[in-house]
Parts: C-alpha cells; structure tokens; sequence
C-alpha cells in the first residue's frame, strides 16, 4: 500500500514531477490493474462449462502481456495487461477467438481523451515539434507525441473531410444557409486556398456544417459545382441564403436553387460603405448605418435610409449607392421571424468560426497543401460545431420552412375558415 509520511523538510517535489502527481498516477496505475484483472476474470468465469475433449477449459488465464506505457490524462503510467488463453474456434469462419479488453485494446498508447485533445492542440496552433516538450510537462511522458503522430493524423483528416463532402444530404433540412468563401494562404505553393463555406440551420433550430470545398476565387462556376454537388446528394432548396454581396454565389444559387431569397451580409456593406467615406464621416455613417439594419421593422429601416441617402448622398454618392442599390436584399431578413434577425443579418457563424482557422495559419504560416488546408478547417469547424448554440425560438424555424408569414417579425395567423358575415356577402353579390 502506497504510505505517504509528511516531512515539513522534505520538498514535494520528486524526480520527474511533483509527489501529487506521482500518487495520481500510482492510484491510476493500481486502478486500471484492479479493472483489467475485473475484466479477464470475468471473461473467464462465462467461459467456465466449456471444455475440450479432455475436460480441460477452453478459456483460461494466461500471464501477462509485457509491460507497456500508456499516457492518460491523469499522466503517463505503466501497465501489464493480464493474458487470456482462449481456445475456441468460430464455427463460422474457423478462426480462433480472442479476448478483446474494452478498457485497454490492443496495442492503445493514449487514452481516447489524450487522443482527442491532440488535434485540437495541434488545430489551434501548437505546433507539431513543440507536443512532446509541452505535454511532457503535465502528462509525464512524451511517448506517442512524436511529429510523425501528428502528421498521420492530418492524413486521417483530408480522408474524413473527402467522405464528409460525400455524405448523403436527403435526410436533412437546412431552412436559412450561410455561405462565404475565405482565403489562406498555402505555404508550398504559390497561389491561395479559396474554401467554399456553407452553414445551414436545420428544421430543429440548430446549426451544422453542409459543405466545405476548394473553389477557385469564389467564382459562379465554384459555387455552382458545390450547390449542384449538394443537390445530387438530395439537399432542399433553402428559404434564405444569408451572404457577401460580392460572392459569385448569388450567380449560381438563381441557377441551382432559383426558389432561394437572398440576404446580404450587414457586416461586409457596412465595411464596404465605409470604405468610401473619409475617416472624419465613418463615425456619424456607421451610427446611421446602425438605425437601419437595428430598426424595429422594415418600414422604420426604409425611412432610415431615406435619412442616411439626405445626409450622405450628396457628397458622397459612392456611398448611399451601395446601400440603395441593394436594397431589398438588405432588408430581406425583416420578413422572418423577430427572435431569427440578430442571426440573418451577418455571416457571423462563418467569420467567427475562421477566426481560430486564421490563428492556425499565423502560426504555421499556411497549410502545406491545398488539400491540407480544406482537411485543417473542416477538423476546426467540426471542433467548433459541438459548442455551436441553436437559433434564437428554434421552433418557428420549422414555420418558416412551411411558409409562414411574418409581418414585422410576427407570426400572422391564417384564418383559414371564411367567415358567416363574408358568406353571406358572397351570397348578396
């Protein structure tokens, strides 16, 4: 039995690391022999009635495998994982069977959680050379850590966002759609990656990755193959697609999914408006800008920008232009429900979402690979999915997809049943 005896003197620290950590990982170690031996001995004990020809059992122990080391999250520990002798065939194939542990397969080096947080590190800037000097500090070893460990990984990835742009879609409804193309820079090669992002809210009210792929530029033709892409895999046309104004995008969903309204980004005109104001008009610009696309419904945005056309116009006509000339596409997201406006307004679940992919590429200054590039965002969007909200009153999502009007964000009720005075009206006529 591990004593521990309490020495004012002594240090707490031991070779290799603190003496806490040092009974964390005995009682992990004694723990996880205590389980294994649980486990083979009640293997065996199920066993127990079959015999040979002999009469001798069929399943027994067997020793012990040699010592392996296998990092946990309570820190690296070694382990001798009991043997089990099973002698008996499958009668269908023949082969022998084998006792699998479900505590510890065959040949497991790291625990799932330590697994899990490789990529993650890895996907959020920890660079490939730098895990075993790092991790070693809280885990007590770097076996299984290497850079070759990382590099098998990123192989896994571009497999998985291959089968991910393959899946079958006809199972699902996305109602709302946001799409964007971002940018990254590719380290061994001379041009761009241009990912074609598209992001959907489902019937239910929660939001999902529908589609990640290499396009060229964002243009009509990128854009087109991935709609129609996804139409084949049996996507529904969605009822709005939320975007930037300048996305070849627009082009290609008319085409693919012509049923499909359109709304452009707030957060990429307002750049664009100010883009083509001098820094002394940005302030008073962006604060009417504001009254527009923050008004109380779609007639108070309309005298908004009647304001902001009379004040800034004439000077700067460049500017009331953009606002003008997109007008409707601007204010689309004022025909939907009230609680589902903060949501339509901007590409934001996108831009948010590529914030860390933008981190990664600081720190490695860009994927290797146009392939390593799509593989990196799709494992750093899946990661971000898991802790993605629902939309705001995620029931009337379904409404909308039914065809539900909404009038300054209100539900309106059909009256689907005429009333006794109007047929009697009908009538008299």
């Amino acid at each position: 039995m591990l004593k521990v005896v309490h020495d004012a003197d002594a240090s707490n620290e031991v070779a290799g690391g603190s003496l806490l950590d040092e009974i964390v990982r005995d009682g992990a170690r004694q723990m996880l022999a205590a389980a294994l031996q649980a486990e083979v001995a009640a293997y065996v004990e199920a066993f127990t009635d079959e015999l040979d020809e002999h009469g001798r059992r069929l399943v027994v122990r067997n020793g012990h495998h040699n010592e392996r080391q296998v990092t946990t999250a309570a820190g690296a520990i070694t382990v001798r994982a009991p043997r089990v002798n099973d002698k008996r065939t499958d009668q269908a194939t023949g082969e022998r069977k084998r006792f699998a542990s479900a505590i510890l397969p065959a040949w497991a080096r790291k625990s799932p959680r330590v697994a899990e947080v490789l990529p993650l590190l890895y996907l959020h800037g920890l660079s490939s050379g730098d895990f075993g000097p790092a991790l070693t500090q809280f885990l007590g070893s770097a076996q299984g850590l290497s850079p070759a460990t990382i590099t098998r990984l990123t192989k896994d990835w571009q497999d998985e966002a291959v089968a991910f742009n393959k899946r079958p879609l006809a199972g699902t409804d996305y109602v709302y759609v946001w799409v964007d193309g971002i940018h990254l820079k590719v380290r061994l090669e001379q041009d761009k990656v241009c990912l074609l992002v598209m992001i959907g809210v489902r019937a239910d009210g929660t939001k999902e990755l529908i589609a990640l792929d290499d396009g060229q530029r964002e243009s009509t033709e990128s854009w087109a193959d991935l709609l129609r892409g996804c139409k084949r895999r049996g996507m529904r046309a969605p009822v709005l697609a939320v975007g930037d104004g300048a996305l070849g995008f627009w082009a290609a969903v008319r085409t693919v999914f012509p049923e499909t309204r359109e709304q452009r980004c707030w957060f990429h005109k307002i750049a664009n408006v100010l883009n083509v104001l001098p820094k002394s008009a940005q302030p008073g610009a962006k604060a009417a800008l504001a009254e527009i696309w923050n008004a109380e419904d779609k007639d108070h945005a309309r005298a908004a920008v009647k304001v902001f056309v009379a004040d800034y116009g004439t000077k700067w006509p460049k500017a009331a232009a953009k606002i003008t000339e997109d007008l409707d596409v601007l204010l689309a997201f004022y025909d939907y429900p009230a609680e589902h406006w903060v949501h339509l307004r901007t590409t934001n679940p996108i831009e948010s979402t590529f914030a860390t992919v933008r981190l990664r590429q600081r720190v490695t200054k860009g994927p290797g690979s146009r392939t390593a590039g799509v593989a990196m965002a799709f494992k750093l969007i899946e990661s971000a999915q898991a802790r993605w909200r629902a939309v705001n009153a995620p029931h009337l999502v379904a409404l909308v997809r039914a065809g539900a009007t909404f009038k300054n964000g209100i539900l309106v009720e059909r009256d689907d049943e005429p009333s006794h005075e109007s047929g009697s009206d009908q009538q008299a006529a």
